[in-house]
Parts: structure tokens; C-alpha cells; sequence
């Protein structure tokens, strides 16, 4: 399974425990802020704030949590000025990883980023250096034990999806990023249940990864992305069924 889809299922597993923690709602509510503040505060016509308030209520996150962050945005309500920063790198055995940060202190981002990665086998590079490895896609997950296959393609294709992978547990629908809300909703309104969607980084290519360079890869991951001003991570790494059960 290729490296997003694979960290994508083991973080929506992981989620309650982070949102115990409370850094969940602190990266949405950041995310929220930033977004309204990019592009004002009416969803309809922010796309990237309609997706971080659908992101903040699949967390259940309160109402008045959300309009906090939209206020903090339009400047209703002071609040931190959050920069957005994105760093690229290598992780463990090569693989491309790109972290995108929302910060109000640049110095101390890249300070952590960067420690993290030459802890666990990896450097920082250059601006460029990987970002063009990934396209921007849109990305929704089911369950394939819990979806009617041949409804799930002609919903999701009619609907404008790009291409559906079927994985040995999942089936991957990709969107472009200006389709994602329609077919969200197609399948919404199918009534399928869906793991994950959102709006994010696919890799065009993979790198195979070995029992050690894959559990640095993921201890690296999980380190990014529990930092709290790491909004997201990507990266172009693949493990394998076989050894993803053996770190397990």
C-alpha cells in the first residue's frame, strides 16, 4: 500500500488518542484561523475553510469552537499571527517527505523539524527538492467490506472522480481537488461510510521501504506529526503487507 493511504488508515486510527491530547482541535481550529484569514469567512466561497470546517466536525468539534477560529481569522477575536511554511526532505531509505507547518515561530519550527529528521535517518533539503514528486489530489478512503463495489464506481466516476484503486482492504477514491466536494457528497448522500477524505499530497512514484528504514519511517511520521506546529506530513514511502506485520 503506498505510503499516504497506509499512514493515512494508521492515523484515522491513532485520532482518538491524539484528540484526547487535545492537538487535534488545536491544529483545526489553527487551520480554521489561517484559512478564514487566506480567504475570508464564508465557506461557500472558501473552499479551504469549507474543508477544515467538515475536517473540524468529523472530530466533533463545538460549534462555537469553529466560529472561535473564524473570528481569529477575520480578526474579531486577537490570536497568534500563524505563518505558513513547508519544508522538504528525505526520510529513512530516501523517501521524499514534505512537511507543512502553521506557526508562529519560524525559527523554533525548523529548529524541531529538523531535529526530528536527523534523529530518525533523514535531512532536511533544499525549497523544491521533492515537491514535485507529489500532485495535489483529492482523497477519500472506504472500507471495502462495508461498500457495495459496483455502486461505489458508478456513484464516484459519475460523480467525477479520477481513477478508484482498490487496495486489499480499501478502495482509494481520487479526485482533482475542484471535483472533491462533489464526490464527498455523492457518496454522502449514497449513504456509504467513509474512513477518510480530504484534501492532500499523492505521490507520483513510491519507495519500497525495508523492516528498518519502515518503522524509523513511521516513528518519523508520528513525531511530525505530533508536533504542534506540523499541520501535515507527506511522504512517498511503501511498505509492504508483510513487513507492515512484522513492526507491528
Amino acid at each position: 500500500m503506498s505510503g499516504h493511504s497506509k499512514w493515512a488508515s494508521i492515523k484515522h486510527k491513532k485520532g482518538a488518542v491524539d484528540a484526547k491530547r487535545g492537538k487535534v482541535f488545536t491544529k483545526l481550529i489553527k487551520e480554521i484561523t489561517v484559512a478564514t484569514r487566506l480567504g475570508g469567512k464564508d465557506p461557500d466561497s472558501n473552499s479551504r475553510l469549507r474543508t477544515a470546517i467538515a475536517a473540524a466536525k468529523a472530530e466533533n468539534m463545538p460549534k462555537e469552537n469553529i466560529e472561535r477560529g473564524i473570528k481569529k481569522g477575520t480578526g474579531e477575536l486577537g490570536g497568534s499571527n500563524y505563518e505558513e511554511v513547508i519544508y522538504e526532505g528525505y526520510g529513512p531509505g530516501g523517501v521524499a517527505v514534505l512537511v507543512e507547518v502553521l506557526t508562529d515561530n519560524k525559527n523554533r519550527a525548523v529548529a524541531d523539524v529538523r531535529h526530528l529528521f536527523e534523529r530518525y535517518g533523514g535531512s532536511l533539503g533544499e525549497t523544491g527538492c521533492v515537491a514535485w514528486m507529489f500532485s495535489q489530489k483529492g482523497l477519500i478512503i472506504l472500507h471495502k467490506d462495508q461498500v457495495d463495489e459496483e455502486k461505489l464506481f458508478e456513484l464516484a466516476l459519475e460523480a467525477g472522480a479520477d481513477d478508484i484503486e482498490e487496495g486489499e482492504k480499501e478502495f482509494e477514491v481520487i479526485t482533482e481537488p475542484s471535483s472533491f466536494e462533489h464526490v464527498k457528497a455523492a457518496i454522502e448522500n449514497a449513504g456509504l461510510n467513509y474512513i477518510l477524505a480530504e484534501i492532500t499530497m499523492i505521490p507520483k512514484t513510491t519507495v519500497n521501504l525495508d523492516d528498518k528504514h519502515a518503522q524509523q519511517m513511521l516513528t518519523l511520521m508520528e513525531l511530525l506529526e505530533d508536533n504542534e506546529d506540523v499541520n501535515h506530513v507527506y511522504s512517498n514511502f511503501d511498505i509492504s503487507d508483510e513487513v507492515m506485520e512484522s513492526i507491528s
